[in-house]
């Protein structure tokens, strides 16, 4: 067996991005999680990779914003190396204004994202209309941004381990680490470094509303997924006693979709999916030198925007791992 250059621990969406960059420079990647591929919150139902709001611009929203604007390509290629639909659409979406207070705050940030979003991606606001596909909106305006997309993160997982195997990667649930070590263990992970898991529950329901945009309201994801469903989600638990069960906290989220789009309303649940979500003490990722264990690696955090996150952290990644390069914003790195 050849030694790897490069270990990762974690078959989620941040380790195999991790292992996907450094493969695609060349490298002979392993990843190892003993519970297979997408078995933590990468293997989620709704998929929303949903941008910070454009104020008060900091490094985080741009590595984000960066990441977005990556996704397209990044995605591209996995699909074309294995085959695999990961259900990846730049969408956009569309939020209600409750009042005149929201209607002014979203032109102030149209205005800003005219700058900060370097022209390639709109934040404006427009009248709802009259399509069924709408969130209600009681000012009859609604935000609408061009740069949120969406992804079926459990297809986008698996197609991501089966890119790095077409790249000459292992990707196993036992083996040596050698080389670069890498730790992307999701909610475990954190926990080793002061973070902790948010539970989150989320529905899958069958509904056809391809290409679509993807709505909020009442801190709700509705995702309309190219397949024929539609993602629901998600609560956020500080507190659970089963960290994979779903229970009335779902039945909640489902009930207070179907009363905020009422075209949900006879789609039958197809699916029901509980996890926990990886959540450092700065909710941002922590990525770069692992700081409890010495000469190895972290790249974890990824919370509820891990999969916007995926392609930029994969080649920051890669850069200190292979090139021995520092572009990791500095607050993302360990303290």
């Amino acid at each position: 067996m050849a030694t790897a250059d490069v270990t990762v621990m974690g078959a989620g969406v941040f380790g195999l991005s991790v292992a996907y960059a450094c493969a695609r420079r060349g490298a002979f990647v392993r990843v190892i999680d003993p519970f297979g591929v997408a078995a933590g919150a990468s293997g989620g139902l709704v998929g929303a990779l949903a941008p910070h709001v454009p104020e008060n611009w900091n490094e985080k929203k741009a590595f984000q914003f960066e990441s977005l604007i990556m996704a397209a390509d990044f995605w591209a290629g996995v699909e074309e190396l294995t085959g695999a639909d990961v259900g990846y659409a730049r969408s956009g979406r569309l939020q209600p204004l409750a009042d005149e207070r929201a209607v002014a705050l979203a032109r102030e940030r149209a205005d800003n994202a005219a700058t900060l979003w370097e022209g390639k991606a709109v934040w404006e606001v427009v009248p709802a209309g009259e399509a069924s596909w709408m969130p209600p909106s009681p000012t009859g305006l609604v935000v609408h941004d061009t740069l949120s997309a969406l992804i079926h993160p459990r297809r986008a997982t698996h197609a991501l381990a089966d890119a790095v195997l077409a790249l000459g990667g292992e990707v196993t649930r036992e083996g040596s680490e050698e080389g670069a070590v890498v730790w992307a263990t999701g909610w475990s992970g954190v926990q080793e470094i002061g973070g902790n898991g948010v539970k989150g529950q989320a529905a899958l329901l069958r509904y056809d509303a391809i290409d679509q945009p993807q709505l909020f309201a009442d801190a709700l994801h509705i995702i309309p997924h190219g397949d024929g469903t539609v993602g629901v989600g998600s609560t956020s638990e500080r507190e659970f006693d089963d960290p994979s069960n779903t229970d009335a906290a779902l039945d909640d989220i489902i009930a207070r979709a179907v009363t905020a789009f009422s075209v949900l309303r006879d789609a039958p649940v197809i699916a029901r999916w509980a996890g926990v979500r990886p959540r450092t003490r700065s909710r941002a990722p922590v990525l770069g030198a692992h700081p409890t264990r010495p000469g190895q690696f972290i790249a974890n955090g990824g919370f509820k925007i891990g999969f916007g996150m995926a392609p930029k952290v994969g080649e920051v990644m890669a850069d200190s791992l292979l090139e021995e390069r520092d572009t990791v914003p500095q607050d993302f790195k360990p303290m």
